[in-house]
């Protein structure tokens, strides 16, 4: 898959075993397994960042989505300090 593709798709879903999951949108086995959806998320977005940019979608219950974000890869003369405090 290209950098940047626009089938750079990650989707956050329950499991049956009650932990959370993120896979790719065209595959069955997870990129990651976590105790919560909300550490599912956070794995998720440097994943689609890394990839160049995409789609977190979080699946709810009945198997709806609830959220969509677009994930843009960071970029330009701050990408060396994100997340550093000055």
């Amino acid at each position: 898959m290209a950098k940047g593709s626009p089938n750079n798709q990650r989707i956050v879903r329950s499991r049956h075993d009650g932990l959370s999951e993120v896979v790719e949108s065209d595959h069955e086995r997870a990129s990651a397994v976590t105790s919560t959806q909300r550490q599912a998320i956070d794995a998720a977005r440097p994943m689609i960042r890394n990839a160049g940019d995409g789609e977190l979608r979080i699946q709810g219950q009945h198997e709806c989505f609830r959220e969509s974000h677009t994930i843009r890869p960071v970029a330009g003369p701050l990408a060396a300090t994100a997340g550093e405090r000055r």
